[in-house]
């Protein structure tokens, strides 16, 4: 089986349709896709009916990557198979979602002020109907010739995490993010956490902190983690007995990624799965 748990549509930050990325995940020979995008499940009907239609064996694993801050430092909370209407969970997604736009209004802000004549119409424009993020503006300085990357806007010159046009928004705490998808019976895993080109990483000992209020997993294979990123990775989960997974975290033709570049173990997935009493996955055939 192949199976990636980390995927973004246009309902985020990704360039695919939740329509096109079922497709485009099926094509890619994938079994198992997540649909994870920023702090909304607003994807998930149209990737849900997609599913359904396809003449193809895949299975959709509905989630969500959460915004989380910890003493000052951000982070990703992947959050699989929840139930999308628990309103408390719901509430948090909602005022996460809605400082979205201040926040990025504040980095155009910031940037007009370091020279680069990015608009929000021009960020808005790219954003479309989804979730507004630092990649759309990141997307939007491309355009402009700033940077040949949306990767390359991420650094401490740009939109890293503490860079020059950098803007805090809203962040969840991830204890409370713990605490709030396990009451709507999902399961977590903490995504990329030594990607140390975004920014400052959490510290392994708050890592065992999360651990032991319930965190079921650790996101070691992803791009951002080189091989012995991966190998200390493996063996703190390992320790604190997590779950290992491995994801794309694929966002279409805005960043370099493909679908199924890393995968999960199917017995990982299976234990997620056993794990999670919010949502079940939904399969083509």
């Amino acid at each position: 089986m192949r199976i990636d748990l980390h995927t973004h549509s246009t309902a985020s930050d990704g360039t695919d349709t939740p329509t096109e990325l079922v497709h485009n995940a099926a094509a890619a020979g994938l079994d198992v896709v997540a649909l994870t995008d920023h702090d909304t499940v607003g994807g998930h009907a149209e990737a849900t009916a997609a599913i359904r239609a396809l003449d193809k064996p895949l299975t959709l694993v509905t989630g969500a990557e959460l915004s989380c801050r910890i003493g000052g430092v951000s982070m990703h909370m992947l959050a699989y198979l929840f139930d999308p209407d628990e309103p408390e969970l719901a509430r948090e997604r909602e005022l996460v979602r809605d400082d979205r736009v201040p926040r990025a209004q504040g980095m155009v802000a910031k940037l007009r002020e370091l020279g680069v004549p990015v608009t929000w119409e021009q960020v808005a424009r790219i954003a479309g109907d989804g979730a507004v993020g630092r990649p759309h503006v990141a997307t939007a300085m491309v355009e402009l010739g700033v940077v040949p990357t949306v990767s390359d806007a991420f650094t401490d010159e740009w939109l890293a995490n503490g860079g020059r046009a950098y803007v805090e928004k809203h962040e969840l705490d991830p204890f409370d993010a713990i605490r709030l998808v396990k009451g709507a019976g999902g399961v977590t895993v903490f995504a990329h956490p030594a990607a140390a080109k975004r920014g400052q990483t959490v510290p392994e000992s708050v890592t065992a902190e999360l651990a032991a209020a319930g965190l079921d997993g650790l996101e070691v294979d992803h791009m951002d983690h080189d091989e012995p990123a991966r190998a200390r990775l493996r063996a703190l989960a390992g320790e604190l007995g997590l779950l290992v997974t491995g994801s794309s975290d694929y966002h279409g033709s805005r960043k370099t990624c493909r679908l199924g570049e890393y995968t999960t173990d199917p017995e990982v997935y299976r234990e997620i799965f056993r794990r999670a009493t919010g949502a079940v996955p939904i399969s083509a055939i």
